[in-house]
């Protein structure tokens, strides 16, 4: 790994550290940190401690973190570059937990090679689609893959109903986010259907890219790239200069390829299931 992979890479750890503070408190266990969300919405994880100089990680310290996490009532999850933090997985794995790897890949300095699609915008806070681009990834990340599925605008509608109602506020947390420059979403919408979404949450000048998803009933018309291509462009008009992203897998990671990113390293997730 050259030296600047190193710098990007402990860049990227600051970021990641840096995300959930604005909305969880962080407790420390030493070499992991475990956020705590303050309030309703999607629970978070632990992750290594930034520039932590004590010694590695170890099973001990991963009970510790799950005892809390039980305690909490939360996931038993763990998130971690195994570039920057070679030991972690195999202390998570002694535990029990069930690995998973991704790419993780960074959006090359030439910028992107897709055009702007007539589908898709960035939503302001006040855009009608805004509740549509908060539920359609929940229909996405159900029925996993590429292939075009058979949720479409029926399950989409119901879906903005019941996020409605187990999370009030979400779309207001959310507007509130836009409004002060910690979110920012974009989605394709046809016909006020909103078929794919997801974001951006820009830390000075770096951001991460999540929660692409494409309505199933959508899928096979480019429009994940499409989100993804003008949310990046969103970001670099902005002056952030680090952008990237996390890839389900090998093959959406050849598509997002195409568009500009490339592998950097690997995204792992630990979890209890």
């Amino acid at each position: 790994m050259t030296s600047a992979t190193t710098d990007l890479l402990t860049r990227l750890e600051r970021y990641y550290d840096a995300v959930p503070r604005s909305v969880a408190r962080a407790e420390d266990f030493g070499p992991l940190t475990l956020f705590v969300r303050n309030g309703p919405g999607h629970p978070y994880y632990a992750r290594p401690t930034p520039g932590w100089t004590g010694a590695p990680v170890t099973a001990t310290d991963v009970h510790r973190v799950r005892a809390r996490q039980r305690e909490l009532g939360v996931p038993e999850a763990f998130e971690w570059v195994p570039e920057t933090t070679p030991d972690l997985g195999a202390a998570l794995e002694e535990t029990g937990l069930v690995l998973r790897e991704r790419p993780l890949m960074l959006l090359e300095d030439e910028g992107l090679a897709a055009a702007p699609h007539p589908l898709v915008r960035v939503l302001a806070a006040d855009d009608p689609a805004l509740p549509g681009a908060l539920a359609v990834p929940h229909l996405a990340f159900a029925d996993l893959g590429t292939a075009v599925g058979v949720a479409g605008p029926d399950e989409l509608a119901a879906m903005i109903a019941t996020l409605k109602a187990d999370d009030a506020g979400s779309v207001e947390r959310v507007a509130g986010r836009i409004l002060a420059g910690e979110s920012v979403v974009a989605a394709a919408v046809e016909d006020g259907v909103v078929l794919c979404a997801g974001q951006y949450l820009p830390v000075r000048t770096a951001t991460e890219i999540v929660g692409v998803g494409t309505l199933p009933s959508a899928r096979r018309r480019g429009l994940a790239v499409a989100v993804t291509a003008a949310l990046a462009a969103d970001a670099r008009s902005r002056g952030i200069d680090t952008v990237f992203l996390t890839a389900t897998d090998d093959a959406v990671a050849r598509i997002y390829a195409r568009v500009g990113f490339r592998r950097i390293g690997t995204a792992m997730e630990a979890s209890a299931e």
